[in-house]
């Protein structure tokens, strides 16, 4: 993100920068223990202002009122420095200025257009943040590790680029366009916690986007109707063999993103081992099942997954599968190629540390939507899956964030018209907009007592007039019967807040009804739940 602030005060460093040429040499002079502990000082001095700047960009990034405040008096600190390293005996000018050109580099990258083709229309550089070093320490990923660099894009040649890989393409730049984009701005939130468990066994960053773009649109919450859950979508059994299922405190870490990462790359490095490292048939066994995967292999030794031979082993999902989540890592590292804009995400973690109760849609209504098209309510249940949106998270938990989260957290949460109207909305009740009429304020016809005969002045005087009957008062209404409370048996994939919603049910009510522990809410597939406190 360009910083405006740095420009603003680029005149007087470079009116200082060219006193240089004024000043003598000051390598060419002999300087004295006294000086150097001075010339040391004055180092110190830049280098604390260059942290206090970067510092003051990530308050400014976050919409932080004091970041523009903060970077002014940073330069101001390093035009101290540089006018001192002046006067002073045996300080080199250059590398005083060293930290002034990184600033300035800094702010030209960030405002730099990145959508420029090469020159001779070959395959085009991958984002510099899809580089990072790679650790070869599983040998079954050896070859992987070998071939795995994005600056040359070697990715490309561990799959096959034919025309199934290209109407995937197509599919994700049409239709699942937006699916794509949603995939692309989960995982900048969760890469610091993905990433690296992929790196050190060796993985391609690419595969892992690929994979979850195919699998859950990194949405950790995600799960289907056969019982596959998480981001990577393990089955219960799968989960089990890698370390994943319930932890003993009702949640299950299939859903918690550095477990499922560590366990997806495990699984992954496993079916690479069994198959030669052929990429597409790893996919296969991880969609349509290992042991199907490797009796083809068996059956058709070294043959590509394209061969017809092969290809027709495995069902119809899966031959849409391989093509859609190699496709998907294409794109990732082709972006520019396919006039793919992914979004910029400040994602830097960071944790907050809640001033008071809260809730996820409370701090998603709170947080507003500064930075992002959708808000922060996805990004939130991602970093903290143990929390359900609407379940309350006591004042004083440590819950994970990124430092633009955190940064308006502190703005617009703690206090304030943003968060006393968040805490309005969120605890607004349906039912306080019902009027219900008092018996006081009734006007229609209402018939009280029995009936008196009337008598008739033209009857003889001689016929006795009937006194009438004393009126009994009315018997009191039987008291209704309690309801008997309904049942509801739990569905695949189903949690209490779906239920809740579902049903119009105060979710506290409900859980202590049932024996549910905050917060997880931990629920079986077939479990029966009585639905209390529900209205409908």
């Amino acid at each position: 993100m360009p910083v405006p602030v740095l420009i603003s005060r680029t005149w007087p460093l470079l009116a200082l920068a060219g006193l240089v040429s004024l000043a003598p040499e000051a390598h060419a002079q002999r300087v004295s223990a006294r000086d150097k502990v001075k010339v040391d000082t004055l180092q110190q001095r830049m280098t604390a202002a260059e942290k206090r700047y970067s510092d003051a960009v990530l308050l400014v990034a976050n919409a932080d009122p004091k970041g523009r405040n903060e970077a002014d008096a940073a330069l101001e600190d390093m035009e101290d420095v540089i006018s001192e390293c002046v006067k002073q005996k045996g300080c080199q000018m250059s590398n005083m200025l060293a930290t002034y050109k990184r600033l300035l580099k800094h702010d030209a990258d960030a405002a730099a257009d990145d959508d420029v083709a090469d020159e001779a229309g070959d395959r085009l550089e991958a984002d510099p943040d899809h580089v990072g070093p790679l650790a070869a320490d599983v040998p079954e990923a050896a070859r992987a590790a070998a071939l795995l660099n994005d600056k040359r894009h070697a990715f490309d040649n561990m799959v096959e680029y034919n025309p199934a890989v290209q109407a995937g393409i197509r599919r994700w730049l049409t239709d699942m366009r937006p699916a794509l984009m949603t995939t692309y701005e989960n995982y900048q939130n969760l890469r610091a916690v993905m990433w690296p468990e992929w790196e050190k066994r060796g993985l391609p960053e690419a595969l892992l986007f690929g994979i979850m773009a195919k699998e859950s649109n990194g949405r950790v919450h995600a799960s289907s109707r056969a019982g596959a859950a998480g981001l990577m979508q393990f089955m219960p059994a799968t989960g089990r063999r890698f370390g994943l299922g319930p932890d003993g405190t009702g949640f299950d870490t299939r859903f918690d993103a550095r477990s499922a990462a560590e366990a997806s790359a495990t699984y992954l490095n496993e079916r690479m081992r069994e198959l030669n490292n052929n990429v597409e048939l790893s996919l296969a066994g991880y969609n349509g099942g290992e042991g199907r995967a490797a009796r083809v292999y068996k059956q058709y030794p070294g043959q590509s997954f394209w061969v017809d031979s092969v290809y027709n082993q495995f069902p119809g999902e899966t031959k849409d599968y391989v093509p859609m989540v190699i496709a998907a890592s294409w794109i990732f590292l082709h972006p520019q190629q396919y006039g793919v804009e992914f979004p910029k995400i400040n994602a830097q973690p960071a944790t907050i540390r809640l001033a008071r109760s809260t809730t996820i849609y409370e701090l998603t209504i709170c947080l507003g939507s500064h930075g992002t098209r959708d808000g922060y309510m996805r990004a939130l249940r991602n970093l903290n899956p143990r929390y359900e949106a609407d379940g309350w998270i006591p004042a004083g938990t440590l819950i994970n964030a990124t430092n633009r989260i955190a940064g308006l957290y502190a703005r617009n949460c703690v206090s304030g018209p943003r968060a006393d109207l968040a805490r309005t909305l969120i605890t607004a009740d349906l039912n306080a907009a019902i009027v219900r009429p008092s018996a006081a304020s009734y006007t229609g016809s209402v018939a009280v007592g029995g009936v008196v005969p009337v008598v008739d002045p033209n009857a003889a005087s001689s016929v006795p007039t009937t006194p009438a009957a004393p009126v009994a008062a009315p018997r009191p209404a039987p008291a209704p019967r309690a309801k008997p409370a309904r049942s509801y048996k739990v569905g695949k994939g189903e949690t209490l807040g779906r239920i809740a919603a579902k049903f119009q049910c105060d979710v506290p009510v409900l859980a202590r009804a049932n024996g549910l522990k905050a917060p997880g809410y931990s629920l079986r597939h077939g479990q029966v739940l009585k639905l209390q406190g529900c209205d409908k």
